[in-house]
């Protein structure tokens, strides 16, 4: 079309992004920060600024890659679309010549999205894709479009020589034309018309009809030789297959869209697919087994900590936890390695586990452990719930490689993913939308959140068909991180307690805040900006509500046991507190399960005695907690324990043994198991050791005696475990890639200063002479005197000023007062009354009319 057949534009119709933006209400400006949150770092000076920013090719990536599947595709059909696109043209290439069912509501959505990240602009009938996105979408050489389309008819001939041209127009029946750029748009005409364009592929040989079926949905690039066979030599002819490069040819998009029948894309996803229920119980059957797994999860934290009360493993020198140490704590929690590192990054993402920050550093419990026991059990499921939600630390990456190829460890660093927190309060929320009760599917849990944030490299509609179904590992290549942390969330979520055999519990919505408290209904599209973070305050309220809700499912603390025969003893449910801290002293737990089974061993009873306890308070405590009866078998164990414990002592001399009985001093000298201990007789009463008597204890407790320490006054030490902590410490905190999602307050007083730096760069002034300067230039006398005049007018200025740092800005101020080589005024830039120095002012000029 030429320049005189060029339709007027007309005069609401912005001529670039920044005057699209500058005819935003502060609310859709408000929108745009809020989806791209890397154009407020720092805050632009105008609008002008912020679209240079928001159209800088790195913002845009982030932005595009945000965007759900069929945003993407609008995007992908607009940089193959004529600039600008009229609405009609646009939709031609997302549905089609058939026109596709539903999808007219779906690319007025996504218009309406792009339109709001500043990624489209122009009035509704002359839409424009930034730049910087028509190049990263649109097709090159270098690399193959999204939509799998090539070159329009213009670029594959622009090195063409006319000769050349005229005989292609020739052989495609099209009259010959005086020059180039006619026979370029005469072929152009051709390959867009449906008609015609069918007429010709119908004489076209069936060879050369299979190639272009192989070429049609890309990538549209092949490779010919220097003499082309028959087929291949019909299709270049008549221009349907364009030379690129020597032994290059490409299938022009003119062509390739009459054989698609229009369509940009081969597949088409303008909604999302539902998430599916797998299998649907009642929701009391689920609260009651997410309130059991729940209690399940306090009582591995428990024990953890417990295992790590006297001072934990060491930390590496790369930070973390070492194989070795992971697998024993895997051990005792009886587990498997990667549960077990769930376990220990949850107890250090609720601030319960940190370095002790000694010398040889070491993994300790901290203070803050103490008083999360002191808390009700549905209290202490909040805050390993709410820390978890929040966590950025992915525990589903232990055991694999960082970028350097080195393992990444439990508790090490590199195990940040900024994703984490976003894809898991997603995960629970798609889980809302089922029926109560109702566990997903896996494969439409990912299906939908692959629409919702297709994968890098899952472009397009080109071979791969869409990108809903890329980026699995049905071919064998390694899920993509999203897909693998939301499968993670589902597995984290059900040792938790937060879901119950797959299904989100009552206090699991609760725990979400208001979008998990009623299940919503399954939106048209879901909105692709990143959802805003809840406020602290709104997470303590959410967990609150949660604890609430979980509180009366938890089954209550028992006070009793039953004690058997066999020198056992069973919790048919969860103890009290300072029963069980008792009991796992004087007893060593055999199983775990419904109920918890403990045994009675001499070695048991004696870490009792150790621990200050007499045998007759030892009977007490199980005679006042048992159900049953004390059997006559335990009861004679702890008798016979307690006769022999202490009989023997021992103190430092190095180490000395003590007792009145020679004879047991006589047998202990005659054991041969004693010459490691180097014992010798000082009295008929002592013996005396070069051990030290730590090591002498231990060896006469290995030989069957049951020693006991003493003090240097004689008296019989209490030895209890030694709890040992960290300094306080509080829990990490979220580590973010790129900017944190900015709050309402801080998007508020961005726009106000955007708006306000745009009236200050805007404000139409009044000629000056040095037209060339950016600031106003005038001397010290004209400033005063102008500043003067305006503090009497009450008008509004137009002001050059250098800060303390050397910067120099532009400013709208209405002065108030002129005093003391000072200026208070109005400042509209930054819509607030400040006070400036004279001496920084370069000059000042009246604004117009």
């Amino acid at each position: 079309m030429s320049t005189d057949e060029q339709p007027q534009r007309p005069a609401d119709t912005p001529r670039s992004l920044a005057e699209a933006l500058r005819s935003r209400d502060d609310v859709s400006l408000g929108a745009l920060l809020h989806a791209r949150p890397d154009l407020l770092s720092p805050v632009p000076n105008d609008l002008t600024q912020l679209a240079t920013r928001a159209a800088t090719r790195a913002s845009v990536i982030r932005a595009l890659e945000r965007l759900d599947r069929f945003a993407q595709q609008v995007a992908e059909a607009l940089a193959v679309a004529p600039e600008p696109a009229t609405y009609e043209e646009l939709h031609a290439l997302v549905a089609g010549d058939e026109g596709g069912n539903g999808v007219d509501a779906a690319l007025k959505r996504a218009l309406a999205t792009l339109r709001e990240q500043a990624l489209i602009w122009g009035a509704g009938d002359r839409v424009r894709l930034v730049r910087a996105a028509r190049e990263l979408l649109a097709p090159a050489p270098q690399y193959p479009s999204p939509t799998g389309l090539g070159p329009t008819v213009a670029e594959a001939t622009a090195g063409m020589s006319p000769n050349r041209m005229q005989d292609i127009v020739a052989a495609a029946g099209l009259p010959s034309t005086h020059d180039a750029v006619s026979a370029v748009r005469s072929l152009t005409e051709l390959f867009t018309d449906r008609t015609r364009m069918s007429a010709l592929l119908d004489e076209a040989p069936a060879e050369s009809v299979e190639v272009l079926s192989r070429l049609v949905w890309g990538p549209p690039y092949g490779q010919v030789t220097a003499d082309p066979a028959r087929h291949l030599r019909w299709l270049l002819d008549r221009g349907l297959l364009l030379p690129t490069s020597p032994g290059t040819v490409v299938l022009p998009r003119e062509a390739a869209l009459h054989l698609r029948a229009g369509r940009a894309h081969r597949a088409l996803v303008p909604v999302p697919p539902p998430v599916e229920p797998l299998r649907e119980h009642r929701p009391q059957v689920v609260d009651a087994a997410a309130a059991s797994q729940a209690y399940m999860a306090l009582d591995m934290i428990e024990e953890l900590l417990k295992d790590w009360d006297e001072g934990g493993p060491t930390v590496l020198r790369a930070g973390g936890l070492s194989v070795r140490d992971l697998k024993r704590t895997a051990v005792a929690l009886d587990v498997p390695e990667p549960v077990a590192a769930f376990w220990v990054e949850l107890a250090y993402a609720a601030g319960l586990v940190a370095t002790d920050g000694d010398a040889d550093e070491r993994y300790a419990v901290t203070p803050a452990y103490d008083d999360w026991q002191e808390l009700p059990a549905a209290e202490r499921w909040s805050v390993l719930a709410r820390a978890w939600l929040t966590a950025t630390r992915t525990a589903g990456l232990i055991g694999g490689r960082d970028g350097k190829d080195r393992t990444l460890s439990a508790l090490g660093p590199h195990l940040d993913r900024s994703s984490a927190p976003e894809i898991r309060r997603r995960v629970l929320t798609l889980l809302t939308t089922l029926p109560e009760g109702a566990s997903p599917t896996p494969e439409s849990m990912l299906a939908r959140l692959r629409w919702e944030r297709p994968p890098r490299g899952a472009a397009g509609g080109g071979a791969s068909g869409g990108g809903v179904s890329s980026g699995a590992s049905a071919s064998g290549a390694p899920m993509e991180l999203r897909a693998r942390i939301a499968q993670w969330t589902l597995n984290e979520a059900e040792l938790l307690g937060i879901t119950g055999r797959g299904a989100l519990s009552a206090h699991g919505r609760a725990l979400l805040g208001p979008e998990g408290e009623e299940t919503p209904p399954e939106p048209a599209a879901p909105e692709t900006a990143p959802a805003p973070a809840p406020a602290p305050a709104e997470l303590a309220a959410s967990a609150a509500r949660a604890a609430r809700l979980l509180a009366p499912l938890l089954p209550e603390p028992l006070d009793h046991v039953l004690l058997q025969a066999d020198l056992t003893a069973v919790a048919p449910g969860p103890l009290g507190r300072p029963l069980a801290e008792t009991l796992s002293v004087l007893a060593d737990v055999e199983s775990k399960g419904g109920a918890t089974v403990y045994r009675f061993t001499p070695g048991s009873v004696r870490r009792a005695l150790d621990a200050g306890k007499s045998a007759s308070d030892l009977h007490a405590f199980l005679a006042a907690h048992s159900r049953t009866p004390v059997p006559q078998p335990l009861a004679y164990l702890i008798d016979d324990v307690a006769r022999k414990h202490g009989h023997l002592r021992i103190g430092a001399a190095s180490a000395y043994v003590r007792c009145d009985d020679e004879a047991l001093l006589n047998e202990i000298l005659a054991d041969k198991r004693s010459q490691g201990l180097r014992l010798r007789r000082l009295a008929p009463t002592v013996l005396a050791a070069q051990a030290d008597p730590g090591a002498l204890l231990e060896g006469l407790r290995s030989m069957g005696f049951a020693p006991a320490a003493e003090s240097a006054e004689g008296d019989v030490l209490i030895t209890r475990a030694h709890a040992h902590r960290s300094p306080p410490r509080t829990a990490p905190e979220p580590v973010h890639d790129g900017p944190p999602l900015p709050d309402a307050t801080l998007i508020g007083s961005a726009v106000r200063a955007i708006r306000a730096g745009d009236l200050a760069s805007t404000t139409p002034r009044k000629a000056t002479p040095e037209a060339g300067d950016t600031l106003p230039r005038t001397t010290a006398s004209e400033t005063l005197a102008t500043m003067q005049a305006a503090v009497l007018t009450g008008e509004a200025l137009w002001i050059g000023y250098v800060n303390a740092e050397g910067s120099a800005s532009q400013r709208v101020i209405a002065p108030i007062r002129v005093e003391g080589g000072f200026v208070t005024a109005y400042d509209h830039t930054a819509d607030e009354v400040r006070t400036y120095p004279l001496h920084r002012v370069t000059g000042v000029a009246e604004l117009a009319e």
